[in-house]
């Protein structure tokens, strides 16, 4: 499905050689990460996380394309390869998966990346905010060229309200937005075509009036292209883009999650398809841009920078527990100072 018109703007440039194996390199990065970290939760070093395997070309694709002297970017709390791409600090932004601080210890301000949101939907909200904020400052004058919002949800979130609220509104407003779905086939153990109706969420951006593009999100080249579409698109002033990239959740929603009770393992591989890193791999081989020797040298950057960041994983102290009650309001009430002093007394005896 392809509804989006010809791209206005400049048209983007064909990907380099040296472009491609960057993007090699981040999604081995991305993979190895996204492993270590399931690791890492079974021996306690972190308590929880969401895992994105096989989702590695969506998500380093996607972020690939993001301009991050403007735009701005709502993940969830399955984008890490998003962050690792846009080149967030990879400590600051697994210390919400330690429990140490809500949405990140990054600065969402400096990395253009928003804190990370658990809330399933709530990050289309804040990202056709933040667009039609560009949209009224680039009217008052203040600001060039304008920023495009790009903002990630999945396929069982598309059945929240929040996406209606927000596609209508960014609609409307005609606000710089890319809405980015993940379709990897589950929310979490019910199976896509049980609940997106029609079987695709990129078909339902017609009834918005917004156009929309349907691509192949385990191609991390054709992700690339399709969201500097959506992109030039959307800064061009012709607002919001909808982008569904089919792909598949290899494994559990999450690390609490058993995906045995509701698919086997047969079943898993054979709807999960080619392996979109190693697709990649012999894409490069088979063109001559990279070489066994590049691969071996791009894991072995992998493996040092996943002992780096779980050092600096487990280094991180615990946040002080008074801010449970110091970050809540911004004028104290006496319920809360109560609880307070009750949390006081019962942790820290005074």
């Amino acid at each position: 499905m392809d509804t989006l018109p010809a791209a206005s703007g400049e048209a983007a440039e064909p990907l380099t050689p040296a472009q491609l194996r960057e993007l090699y390199s981040l999604m081995v990065a991305v993979r190895h990460l996204d492993t270590s970290a399931i690791a890492w939760q079974r021996q306690g070093i972190i308590p929880g996380y969401a895992p994105e395997l096989g989702q590695e070309a969506a998500q380093v694709g996607s972020g690939y394309a993001v301009d991050t002297t403007r735009d701005f970017v709502f993940p969830t709390y399955r984008e890490m390869g998003v962050a690792r791409t846009m080149g967030v600090d990879m400590v600051a932004y697994m210390s919400t998966h330690k429990a140490t601080w809500h949405g990140g210890l990054y600065d969402p301000l400096e990395s253009r990346l928003a804190p990370i949101q658990a809330v399933v939907a709530g990050s289309v909200l804040h990202a056709v905010g933040w667009a039609h904020g560009q949209t009224l400052s680039a009217a008052a004058g203040t600001t060039a060229p304008p920023g495009v919002a790009l903002t990630y949800f999945g396929d069982g979130a598309s059945s929240q309200g929040d996406v209606h609220e927000a596609l209508n509104f960014a609609a409307v407003l005609k606000a710089p937005v890319v809405f980015f779905v993940q379709n990897n086939g589950w929310a979490i153990s019910v199976p896509t075509e049980r609940q997106v109706a029609g079987g695709s969420v990129a078909a339902r951006a017609a009834g918005y009036g917004v156009p929309a593009l349907q691509i192949d999100g385990d191609d991390v080249v054709a992700v690339v292209e399709a969201t500097r579409r959506a992109f030039a698109h959307a800064r061009a002033g012709n607002g919001p883009v909808l982008i569904e990239a089919m792909t598949y959740r290899r494994g559990p929603h999450s690390t609490s999650d058993d995906p045995g009770r509701y698919r086997s393992l047969d079943e898993e591989r054979d709807a999960a398809g080619a392996d979109p890193l190693e697709r990649f791999r012999q894409r490069l081989l088979a063109d001559g841009i990279a070489d066994d020797a590049f691969f071996a040298e791009a894991l072995a950057a992998a493996k040092a920078e996943e002992e780096q960041i779980r050092a600096g994983i487990q280094a991180l102290g615990p946040r002080p527990g008074t801010e449970m009650f110091d970050l809540v309001f911004q004028e104290t009430t006496p319920a809360l100072q109560a609880q307070a002093a009750n949390w006081r007394e019962e942790s820290e005896h005074v």
